[in-house]
């Protein structure tokens, strides 16, 4: 009996994303924003990624400068390289609130959070 590999979840891709920013403290914390990321759905739930002077991530829910809502696995497909955050976010399917200038940096962010 094979048995199929298991599927990436958003909160594994935040565990990696944490060792990714704590690689490159410096990069993040130029950033001097939190994001509040709320991915619904199987693997999700709602994490701050706080960067600035001590960049973290953790689950949680706070204030934020910039809030993303999306469904967990076309967060894992975004990072993953499978679709474009600009495609999700004009299908209706990847919601902004807060600062759209901080919304702007979401590619270098997830680019980030991606290594």
């Amino acid at each position: 009996m094979t048995t199929s590999p298991e599927k990436t979840t958003a909160a594994a891709k935040m565990a990696q994303a944490q060792v990714s920013i704590a690689k490159n403290v410096a990069t993040a914390s130029q950033i001097g924003a939190t994001y509040k990321f709320i991915l619904e759905g199987d693997g999700g739930g709602t994490w701050m990624v706080k960067l600035h002077t001590d960049p973290v991530i953790h689950e949680g829910d706070e204030p934020a400068d910039c809030i993303i809502q999306m469904d967990a696995t076309d967060y894992v497909d975004m990072l993953e390289g499978r679709v474009e955050g600009q495609q999700l976010f004009f299908e209706g399917k990847l919601t902004i609130d807060g600062d759209m200038a901080l919304a702007m940096k979401l590619q270098a962010l997830n680019e980030l959070m991606a290594q």
